[in-house]
């Protein structure tokens, strides 16, 4: 038994005349297009807006890990050093690392010196003082500067440079130092030693 196919024939619904069919059927393409595309949401995204990563995969801006100190110029006492710092892991005594030995007389807790130094807040790399800006070294006594500066220096030989990881309790401690360190802050200096008096 063979099959034919026939053409296809459409009722007519409506007792109007053809020309009005003809323009009933193009609004209704035209309305079956505008929903197809409002079905789409009418952007890029389809439908639905994608949904948000895992926290997990978006890019952190809190420091983790070891702290990391990069320090420019750090082996030439005739240029301004400048740090970087990376890393939330703060010591919580204070750390000395000379990074140019000197090889003059060495500096005790009561001395008079001499010095080049930047100081950064550890948290932030936020710099909040530098000799090198005002135009000349500053020279004090380490018996009347904070605890970290002074047990920081000490030990320290004329023409050497060293970096010092100063805690909270060597610092400024709770109260912090005006509107530049605030409370609980851990400081980091990069400090010349000119001269002992």
């Amino acid at each position: 038994m063979a099959f034919r196919l026939r053409p296809m024939q459409v009722p007519v619904l409506s007792s109007r005349p053809r020309k009005s069919v003809a323009r009933a059927s193009c609004a209704t393409l035209a309305l079956g297009a505008v929903l197809a595309v409002s079905g789409c949401g009418g952007s890029k995204f389809g439908a639905e807006p994608p949904k948000a990563p895992p926290s997990s995969a978006l890019p952190s801006t809190v420091q983790t890990g070891p702290l990391q100190i990069t320090v420019q110029n750090q082996n030439d006492l005739t240029k301004r050093p400048f740090l970087v710092v990376k890393g939330a892991d703060l010591p919580t005594q204070l750390e000395t690392k000379d990074l140019i030995p000197g090889n003059g007389r060495e500096a005790t807790k009561t001395d008079t010196v001499t010095v080049q130094y930047v100081g950064v807040i550890a948290r932030n790399s936020q710099e909040f003082d530098a000799s090198w800006d005002n135009g000349a070294p500053a020279t004090f006594s380490l018996d009347q500067v904070i605890p970290g500066f002074r047990n920081g220096i000490a030990g320290m030989k004329e023409g050497g440079r060293r970096q010092i990881i100063m805690p909270p309790d060597q610092a400024y401690g709770s109260q912090g130092a005006g509107s530049k360190i605030g409370p609980d802050e851990t400081l980091i200096f990069i400090v010349d030693l000119i001269k002992i008096a």
